[in-house]
């Protein structure tokens, strides 16, 4: 995880990242089990999707979660449950802050969060950790 990638946050976004003292409790092999659960609920959720009528919201939901959810699995594939965690959080941090949005609007980056969100509950992290990364999250422009 040494590229960086695009729309990565400020370097005081990172420095807050890179400042947190971060554990998981959970082995490797429960923190993959977890991951591919989630991800088997969010498959559910866009076979789901397909077999309603005007589900695109759900189907785009849905597809974001799962993408998250495989991302922190191959990463879990070659880096420590910490890097996993850290990196859980840097993706959390560049998503722009969408809460209180109508529904409809800004649907995958709705997704993302919740699968992040899930994600850090299953590593019990710290909420005072969630809520310091969040009060970084920028606005999306026009919200």
């Amino acid at each position: 995880m040494t590229a960086e990638k695009p729309g990565r946050t400020s370097d005081d976004g990172n420095a807050t990242l890179a400042g947190l003292e971060l554990s998981v409790d959970l082995s490797m092999d429960e923190l993959i089990r977890g991951l591919k659960h989630y991800r088997r609920i969010a498959r559910q959720d866009l076979l789901q999707a397909n077999a309603v009528e005007d589900g695109a919201d759900l189907k785009a939901h849905a597809e974001a979660r799962r993408e998250v959810y495989t991302h922190l699995a191959e990463t879990a594939a070659a880096e420590p449950a910490t890097e996993v965690l850290r990196e859980a959080l840097r993706l959390y941090q560049e998503l722009p802050f969408v809460t209180g949005t109508p529904d409809g609007e800004f649907v995958r980056e709705k997704g993302r969060e919740n699968a992040l969100e899930n994600f850090f509950v299953m590593v019990n992290l710290a909420p005072r950790i969630r809520r310091t990364v969040r009060s970084t999250r920028s606005r999306p422009a026009g919200g």
